[in-house]
């Protein structure tokens, strides 16, 4: 079985479109604050998925007072001394905040897996804990939201060659960015038990697809802000294209949908 293609958003809509999702953002935010809600967005998927990107959109009309984007850096050796988790908690949301984790905790499961920077047995450990974690965090009110960005490998190559070529986006490139190619498969293997096993009624997956930078970022906001209650909400304008983002699942993994 193969996957429909998408439709893609016309470049001549997409200002339109983001201006009124950004007014839409604003209001979702006023009602985070005057509530004292507590929501976390997790945002994960392979280099050069687009993360950076979609931040800079959603994020560019908020109030930087209660928005705030945590990139993980390498460990230092006092994190690699504690708790996995530790590092991560003291960027949890308070309340009226919204926090955007860009790459977060399941750096365990991908990243530090495939390059060797962690055991198996402590990848294992935190399979075993991170749902239960997660549980916790919404029975206690947080409002988490996980969602990857997947991207074909012929796009993925395409992107690192544009960084490498490009010198504004040297800061970009990494020694994790420049194996990111010739670990493709270990990367899927990775990512597909890290779905599998994380995937939870409390805590699901969302996946992105994320080829067309434009189209992801639309289709993104408008998941984003449909996944949440509040009041005033334009229903018409955050129905979100299913081909592009869906939840999850094992069928999804077989019919083409998640890139291999």
């Amino acid at each position: 079985m193969s996957h429909t293609e998408p439709h893609r958003i016309r470049s001549e809509e997409y200002d339109d479109l983001l201006h009124d999702l950004h007014l839409e953002l604003v209001k979702f935010q006023r009602h985070v604050i005057a509530d004292e809600r507590r929501v976390l967005v997790l945002l994960e998927g392979r280099d050069a998925a687009g993360k950076d990107g979609i931040l800079k959109r959603v994020t560019r009309h908020l109030s930087p007072r209660e928005t705030r984007v945590f990139a993980p850096s390498r460990p230092t050796e006092r994190d690699q001394s504690s708790w996995y988790f530790q590092r991560f908690l003291p960027h949890l949301p308070a309340a009226g905040e919204i926090v955007f984790f860009n790459r977060s905790w399941y750096n365990r499961a991908g990243v530090e897996r495939v390059m060797g920077f962690c055991t198996e047995e402590q990848c294992e450990r935190f399979l075993q804990d991170v749902v239960p974690l997660e549980s916790l965090l919404v029975g206690d009110g947080l409002e988490l939201r996980k969602l990857y960005l997947d991207i074909s490998r012929a796009e993925q190559a395409e992107r690192l060659e544009e960084r490498r070529r490009d010198p504004l986006k040297q800061w970009k490139i990494s020694p994790v960015d420049a194996r990111a190619m010739e670990l493709w498969d270990a990367y899927s293997e990775a990512r597909d038990e890290m779905l599998r096993r994380t995937h939870d009624a409390a805590v699901p997956w969302t996946i992105v697809r994320a080829d067309h930078k434009k189209t992801a970022r639309i289709q993104f906001i408008r998941f984003l802000l449909g996944s949440f209650d509040y009041e005033g909400r334009r229903d018409e304008l955050l129905e979100f294209d299913p081909e592009v983002v869906f939840p999850f699942s094992e069928k999804r993994l077989k019919d083409g949908s998640i890139a291999r």
